[in-house]
């Protein structure tokens, strides 16, 4: 692409060395100057921990033909474009050079603090089962139809230049339709900046990610940009989908812009949507539920409050796309779940893994594993706190575990750069009785969860939390192979045969 026709995009900007840009071709984008090919455009990002204006020498080395920056910096030989904000302009050359895909398909995002991986998955389902191609992008990776495995993401929301490159690559393909999770950070360094999208769906909104966002309120503003970036098309199909039951429900339909419609969904409030009648099981749930389409029973393959939510949400988005009723319901009640979101392991004792990893999600999680404790039976608890991360959630989480569970076992998550007893101690402080038999620590995650398997009789259940899907651990030096679920049932084989 010339790079005349992505600086007269761009806007106001100060090009140096501009007299032969009109003749430069770009052949790629680049923000890490580890992976410069010859003609790509760099973006120098500021981020938390590095300065790309620091690296910018090094691209062009590499055979970079233009750099982006925020400040003048000393390059000689290529265009320099001095914008307001690399970042935002990031996505604004990922959209224009991969021609504004978003613009040619149905985008649905998904955000909130709990919830989105499944949420998308059920909507994948119900645009399959209507006969509709659909791409699913989100934390367990990217996928251009069900029956195919995930192709790897290192985010939740990817970065604007693979972002944008994977909505190419799936309209290229044939798909119409994408479902994927937005997160906070994502809206805040506008990694889907200047992407078109034609829904918006509220999960829940509690508390994570403070270590980035500082205050609720930001976390709310982050989220927030996602329903007021959609834009009213007089002929067009654009909606906004929000959970009632949550606290934060009102400020979100304010953030709607005029004219976009919206669904509400929930439990406990009046809604468009809405569960009643809610019987739980080890093997699922069942409900009745309410529709401006009519009403249904529905019988799903997953169990707990929050799989009630989170089905409640895609049915929303099913019937905000004008699906039909019958059709949405099938697809729901044929989804078997979610890797490591309430993954059902082993039986006997029942060992569950889940991704749960804020207060709002251990609790869920908690309370749901609850509801299937037979009796007689005990609740056991293996969690830990990811390190550098949000250490304000750390002792909530502890106590949320004393209370919710009969035995708890507190061990490491992803210490990362912190030391893993000083995360521990943090959620340890939250815990009243601290020296008590029901609360236990064993830093090594392995052995935590062989001890809880050791201590377990044939009726109790067993939630280890946090990880999930996961399959490593992040440590100070290194990442290593890590999976709750190949750790569990190699557990269970020894200890239980």
């Amino acid at each position: 692409m010339n790079l005349q026709k992505i600086t007269d995009y761009l806007g106001p900007k100060k090009v140096i060395n501009s007299s032969n840009i009109e003749s430069i071709e770009i052949k790629g984008i680049s923000y890490n100057s580890k992976t410069v090919q010859k003609g790509d455009i760099f973006v120098c990002l500021v981020g938390e921990h590095s300065d790309g204006h620091n690296y910018a020498a090094g691209a062009v080395e590499k055979g970079a033909a233009a750099i982006v920056a925020q400040r003048e910096i000393d390059i000689q030989d290529i265009p320099v474009i001095i914008v307001d904000d690399t970042q935002y302009t990031l996505a604004q050359i990922s959209c224009i050079f991969y021609d504004f895909p978003s613009e040619k398909l149905r985008l649905i995002g998904v955000t909130g603090t709990n919830g989105k991986t499944t949420v998308t998955h059920l909507v994948e389902n119900i645009f399959e089962q209507a006969g509709l191609k659909c791409g699913l992008i989100g934390t367990l990776g990217q996928r251009f139809s069900s029956n195919e495995g995930y192709r790897e993401a290192k985010h939740t929301t990817p970065q604007s230049p693979e972002l944008q490159q994977t909505f190419k690559n799936m309209l290229d393909s044939g798909i119409q339709r994408i479902v994927m999770e937005v997160s906070s950070h994502a809206l805040e360094q506008y990694r889907v900046g200047c992407s078109k999208f034609s829904a918006a769906a509220l999960t829940n909104l509690t508390q994570d990610h403070l270590d980035y966002h500082i205050t609720m309120d930001n976390y709310f503003k982050a989220k927030s940009k996602l329903f007021s970036s959609l834009k009213y098309e007089e002929n067009g199909n654009n909606y906004a989908v929000i959970n009632m039951d949550d606290p934060s429900a009102e400020r979100f339909i304010s953030a709607v812009p005029e004219g976009i419609r919206i669904l509400t969904y929930g439990i406990n409030k009046n809604a468009d949507i809405k569960a009643k009648n809610i019987e739980f099981s080890v093997y699922g749930s069942k409900f009745d539920c309410e529709t401006p389409l009519g009403n249904k029973t529905v019988n799903l393959l997953m169990t707990g409050l929050f799989s009630i939510y989170n089905a409640l949400a895609a049915l929303a988005i099913g019937i905000g796309e004008n699906i039909d009723l019958d059709t949405c319901i099938r697809a729901l009640e044929s989804t078997k779940g979610v890797a490591g979101r309430f993954e059902v392991v082993e039986r006997e004792p029942l060992i569950i893994v889940d991704y749960a990893h804020t207060p709002d999600g251990l609790s869920n999680v908690l309370n749901a594993a609850r509801k299937v404790v037979p009796e007689g039976g005990k609740l056991i608890c293996v969690f830990g706190c990811g390190g550098d991360r949000d250490a304000t959630k750390r002792p909530k989480m502890g106590k949320i575990a004393e209370d919710l569970a009969d035995k708890v076992i507190i061990t490491s998550d992803n210490p990362r750069s912190e030391d893993p007893q000083q995360v521990i101690t943090d959620i340890l402080t939250g815990i009243k009785s601290l020296y008590s038999e029901k609360i236990s620590v064993e830093i090594d995650r392995k052995l935590a969860i062989e001890l809880a398997i050791k201590n377990s009789s044939q009726n109790d259940v067993i939630v280890i939390a946090g990880k999930g899907h996961e399959d490593y651990q992040i440590l100070k030096d290194k990442t290593i192979h890590f999976d709750d679920r190949e750790e569990a049932k190699l557990a269970f084989k020894k200890i239980k045969g």
